[in-house]
């Protein structure tokens, strides 16, 4: 099943509008030579995939670069403003909001479609590429506030979407959506242009319609349904995951990282946070290439074991910092070694719980209920998100050991949760990962 069989059989001429079929155009029999060697590359390479994850990648751009704003701004922001470390002025916290609302839409919208259109084989580095544009919006952020005041950097923050909106004219919808919605014709003509134009996807085809067959015999899903295994399974373990990368205290580290490494010593903190968020790049690069080879419970599983033995040393690093002289060597020594800690941290996050959770997450729900559980599960995280942001600094006042005590005991959860109950999606179509849950 082919595009060259719609040619041949004179219907391939048909164009319809980008943003109704999700399908950028089709193949048609007036086609000429020229137009078949410019595709070449479309066709053979799935060029059209890694385009479409490129386009919709500036959503996490945008995403890390409101999570890193604050960490190069903050000190600023409370001295221009005359504020103090729990307050936010009006505009700030309408600012705040509407960006949560955006980045909110677009940090579930994002993995879920990236899993839809990605093939098997590279829907964990495809989908892996959310949290790497993530990590690349908090470097940005660090990086330019080191050289442009706060108001500057927030206009500045503003390119990444800007730069979306249009892109998304020029990608198809997702083909599992079309499906479920009973766009057949469309559904079919998005996947292949995904898959390349000589591509057989009769076989996927059918994989989809089958499944989506299954789940759409009840339109509706009453509360009750969730007590069936195929539901709660999928949808606690992405409510649990999403959760517990917020608990492990990350967004606080990061918010507020300039703030830690002053605590711990370190003069030029918003150079240190920016080297941070340059290594945790790198890390989240280094998961994108591995996520598809080592699976996904295997890195979720090292990447908590690495946060709690990190979380511990900087818990340590503080707790003596507080007994000793400051004018003593041991007093430099656990300066550094909490430093050691945080960016070990930041690095064994970014292995497997920065990018893993929100994989899985789009890969194990049912398509029936993917809309209202994803949203849930999504609510979830940024729900444990802003409660960490808003005592993260409020817990560092109170006690630096202490705070990073508690995300060292929520890490250790993490390991023999997912010990227990994650199941490992590498090699398994979304169809057939769905199936196992029933």
């Amino acid at each position: 099943m082919s595009f060259r069989d719609d040619a041949e059989d004179g219907r391939g001429d048909l164009r319809k509008p980008f943003l109704h079929t999700g399908s950028w155009y089709r193949m048609g029999s007036r086609m000429g030579s020229s137009m078949l060697g410019s595709s070449q590359a479309l066709r053979d390479k799935s060029i059209s995939v890694v385009a479409c994850v490129l386009i919709v990648a500036l959503g996490p751009i945008q995403f890390g670069f409101t999570s890193g704003y604050s960490s190069p701004t903050q000190s600023a922001i409370i001295e221009d403003l005359g504020l103090t470390v729990s307050e936010d002025s009006s505009f700030l916290y309408m600012g705040r909001l509407l960006e949560g609302f955006g980045v909110g839409i677009i940090s579930y919208t994002v993995p879920v479609y990236i899993a839809e259109i990605a093939p098997q084989n590279l829907r964990g580095s495809l989908g892996s590429v959310n949290q790497l544009s993530v990590t690349l919006g908090i470097m940005l952020a660090y990086l330019l506030g080191l050289f442009v005041e706060w108001r500057i950097l927030a206009v500045l923050g503003i390119l990444p979407c800007t730069i979306l909106i249009p892109g998304l004219f020029f990608i198809p919808e997702s083909p599992r959506w079309l499906a479920k919605m009973g766009m057949t014709e469309d559904f079919e003509t998005s996947l292949q242009v995904l898959r390349g134009f000589d591509a057989d996807i009769s076989i996927e085809v059918n994989e989809i319609k089958r499944s989506v067959a299954s789940t759409t015999r009840r339109t509706t899903i009453r509360f009750a349904d969730l007590k069936e295994r195929r539901y709660w399974f999928p949808l606690m373990v992405g409510i649990g995951l999403l959760m517990l990368q917020q608990l492990s205290g990350i967004n606080g580290v990061l918010f507020y990282s300039s703030t830690i490494f002053e605590a711990a010593g370190v003069k030029s903190s918003n150079a240190a946070t920016f080297g941070v968020g340059a290594i945790q790049v790198i890390a989240t690069a280094v998961t994108t290439w591995l996520v598809d080879k080592a699976g996904r419970r295997l890195l979720l599983i090292v990447s908590s074991f690495g946060m709690t033995l990190s979380l511990l040393v900087v818990a340590v690093s503080f707790f003596l910092k507080d007994v000793v002289s400051s004018d003593s060597s041991v007093y430099s020594i656990m300066g550094i070694l909490s430093v050691v800690g945080v960016v070990a941290m930041v690095v064994t996050f970014s292995l497997g719980m920065g990018a893993i959770p929100w994989v899985i997450m789009s890969e194990i729900l049912p398509i029936n209920i993917k809309g209202l559980a994803g949203s849930i599960a999504t609510l979830s995280n940024w729900f444990f998100a802003w409660v960490v942001t808003m005592t993260a600094n409020l817990l560092l006042d109170w006690s630096s050991g202490g705070t990073f005590t508690i995300y060292m005991v929520v890490s250790a959860f993490t390991i023999v949760f997912v010990t227990l109950w994650v199941p490992e999606t590498k090699g398994r179509t979304l169809e057939e990962i769905q199936w196992s849950f029933r």
